[in-house]
């Protein structure tokens, strides 16, 4: 009776801590999704005439939606330092 009841304890706390870590390992897998693309994955992405610049007809979303609130020089592309330098969006307040 006794062999039993530890194997029951020892496989019940087994299944426990599978749970627990696969369900933490998700939620980290999560935020790494979320991070905004780098200029240089939007130019391997979105430059199709591959100048190195991001014209408007060249982007979709949320940065052709802004555009021109990106292009600080006016002229037609969204270089690299214009992306640095552009408004972050602001951020989702969490759901509890």
């Amino acid at each position: 009776m006794k062999n039993n009841t530890f194997k029951t304890v020892v496989l019940v706390f087994g299944f426990a801590l599978l749970f627990f870590n696969s369900s933490f390992g998700q939620s980290q897998n999560r935020q790494e999704r979320r991070k905004p693309p780098t200029f240089e994955e939007m130019i391997e992405q979105m430059d199709a005439n591959e100048d190195g610049k991001l014209s408007k007809e060249e982007l979709k979303g949320p940065l052709k939606d802004n555009f021109d609130k990106v292009d600080l020089d006016e002229d037609g592309f969204i270089t690299a330092e214009e992306f640095e330098k552009a408004p972050r969006p602001k951020r989702r307040e969490r759901r509890n």
